[in-house]
């Protein structure tokens, strides 16, 4: 997706990505439900505004998908977990996107999908779930397109 076609999405990412507010407790549930426990120690690495997205996109996504099973949803709500390897801030991550994948940390950030599944891989994720965190798989577009709102 180009960076142009992708600015209402990337504008409403960098809104919500100003908050510091924690996720409501039943969505923080609902991820302990969806993942094994190294899933949830990953998932909680995540930094609050990514785990706030991850939460709101894996929602869309089990409303796109017609019963997706734990492994998918498991992919949907650590779609993003390889960004935090980039150790980039909201902003610096804005840099990143408008400027490609120059340098060490913005590379990184533009190879968060191989990195998040490789990550997924050490939490001991499923193979079903790996594939889904590295946008792979049949329901890669499903997720995409539940993350592109």
């Amino acid at each position: 997706m180009s960076v142009l076609r992708a600015m209402p999405h990337l504008a409403r990412r960098f809104i919500t990505s100003l908050s510091r507010r924690e996720p409501p407790e039943v969505d923080t549930e609902w991820v302990r439900s969806q993942l094994l426990p190294g899933e949830v120690a990953l998932w909680q690495q995540m930094s609050v505004q990514d785990r706030r997205h991850a939460v709101l996109v894996a929602r869309r996504f089990v409303a796109l998908v017609d019963q997706p099973d734990r492994e998918e949803v498991a992919g949907a709500l650590l779609h993003d977990v390889g960004k935090q390897a980039s150790g980039l801030g909201t902003f610096a991550r804005v840099a990143a996107t408008l400027v490609g994948p120059r340098g060490d940390r913005f590379r990184k950030y533009h190879d968060h999908q191989a990195l998040g599944a490789a990550m997924a891989g050490d939490a001991g994720s499923t193979a079903v779930t790996m594939a889904l965190v590295g946008g792979r798989g049949p329901l890669a577009p499903m997720l995409a397109a539940s993350d592109h709102v």
